[in-house]
């Protein structure tokens, strides 16, 4: 099957990665380099007008917007899906996690904030 070929991308990845230090390294920050990614996708205009999701929180109205940080998690949610059911939903649970609190930190701070909290982690 090639790319989703879950024995020969194992294989791969543990000839790169076997170092321990390495992997944790990954472990740790691999998700906060998405969050970052997901919270400047925030202020790209979406190119197609879906309908928004509401909600309100600690009485702060946010939207959910589907724009590139939405494509851009499904895009790693069916990837970790197909790449392996039991453990790719964990990961699909966190890219699904990280568009949501991006998409809130994102209405709270605001482009001038943001892209500061960015550049910090």
């Amino acid at each position: 099957m090639g790319f989703l070929d879950l024995e020969k991308n194992f294989a791969f990845y543990a000839a790169y990665h076997s170092n321990p230090v390495n992997i944790a390294i990954h472990m740790i920050f691999v998700w906060p380099i998405f969050f970052t990614a997901l919270l400047l996708f925030n202020f790209i205009p979406a190119p197609f007008d879906l309908p928004h999701i509401h909600f309100s929180l600690f009485q702060t109205d946010f939207f959910l917007i589907f724009n590139f940080g939405f494509l851009f998690t499904l895009i790693y949610v069916v990837f970790y899906l197909c790449f392996d059911y039991k453990a790719g939903s964990l990961a699909a649970l966190l890219c699904l996690f990280c568009w949501v609190a991006s998409s809130v930190l994102a209405t709270l701070l605001g482009f001038q904030l943001a892209w500061k909290v960015c550049f910090i982690i």
